[in-house]
């Protein structure tokens, strides 16, 4: 019974790491070999919905230093003259709110006369879930897209997502998130 106790609460350990772990998605023009591209340069960033988050000089500069040192490990050149790819970065902040439950345990069980768990349940047989309320959170996005300066098109966007607790952490955390997208770019590190 210990042993079940134990991986229960492994389980939620677990579960609460991935609520605050960041999730990545990309998409790129499948058909083009990004090998050729040798040099990039910077666009504005896109004017987004999180001005109090990171429109600021501490956030534009752990973006683009986190995001040089990726394209430079890449083998890519920085040139302000007719660069190969032009990225740029959209940051977004969402409020959103989520359900909180309450539960109702009914029936036997509970801690057995000598402080052990009854065979029954935690606190019963069965029970239920049920909404109480909700509660608000914010959700940060981090979109870095590659234009080819050729055709003027995206050729390549990746997202870094998760919960926004505070605006310093997430500041703080922007070139680990730099990081992460930049793993999802279609050219290795050669250093």
């Amino acid at each position: 019974m210990k042993k079940l106790l134990n991986i229960f609460a492994l389980g939620l350990l677990l579960t609460l790491g991935a609520c605050s772990s960041v999730q990545y998605n990309t998409t790129r023009v499948q058909s083009l070999d990004f090998s050729h591209y040798k040099t990039y340069g910077w666009l504005p960033p896109v004017d987004s919905l999180s001005k109090d988050y990171f429109n600021n000089d501490i956030a534009n500069t752990n973006i683009l230093e986190a995001a040089n040192q990726e394209l430079e490990a890449m083998g890519l050149q920085y040139s302000k003259e007719n660069p190969d790819l032009l990225f740029r970065y959209i940051s977004i902040v969402n409020n959103k709110s989520r359900a909180v439950y309450g539960s109702s345990y009914y029936g036997w069980g509970g801690w057995g006369p000598w402080g052990w768990y009854s065979p029954y349940g935690w606190y019963g047989y069965g029970g239920y879930h049920y909404p109480i309320g909700s509660e608000k959170y914010r959700y940060a996005h981090l979109i870095i897209e590659a234009v080819d300066r050729q055709s003027n098109s995206v050729i390549w966007q990746a997202r870094g997502s998760s919960e926004l607790r505070t605006p310093e952490a997430a500041i703080n955390k922007l070139p680990e998130v730099v990081s992460g997208i930049f793993k999802q770019y279609p050219m290795k590190r050669k250093k």
